[in-house]
């Protein structure tokens, strides 16, 4: 059980420490979790946007997207070739668009799998309004320093 403190002392906490600490154990839950399968967070965004949008997405156009959520300096397109080695994903030769195969489909939803337990464990004791409620404060502090406060669409 979490130590209860009052109000006032809860509104002077410093909310970049906080908002920190949660990023490093999520995303640090995240990461070791997708390690077990040999990916990192880009392998993992890759198989989610070649699944859900099959030849839609080139290796181009997956960057341009998902460059700004990159923050350990990995190369995709050492994932892009990584995957295609592993024989998860497929290329199109003409349009560049990119597709997964069955072993990257099953590759993905075991991925999804053990990063939903992660996400489970984060949640525990945080009811479906509270969660909501502390989402839309971070959007709202998001957009205030300056930032995209809407959702990745």
């Amino acid at each position: 059980m979490l130590k209860e403190y009052p109000h006032e002392v809860l509104a002077a906490q410093p909310i970049g420490a906080w908002t920190g600490e949660v990023y490093r154990r999520v995303v640090g839950g995240l990461r070791e979790q997708l390690a077990v399968e040999g990916l990192t967070q880009p392998h993992w965004w890759t198989l989610n946007h070649a699944a859900g949008a099959p030849g839609h997405w080139t290796r181009a156009a997956l960057v341009e997207r998902l460059a700004r959520y990159e923050d350990l300096g990995l190369d995709f397109d050492a994932v892009f070739d990584d995957l295609a080695a592993r024989g998860w994903l497929l290329e199109d030769a003409t349009t560049g668009g990119m597709s997964l195969t069955e072993q990257g489909e099953a590759a993905r939803l075991r991925a999804r799998e053990r990063n939903h337990r992660v996400l489970r464990r984060a949640q525990e004791g945080v009811d479906e309004a509270e969660f909501v409620t502390a989402v839309n404060v971070l959007r709202r502090i998001t957009a205030n320093m300056g930032g995209d406060g809407d959702l990745p669409a």
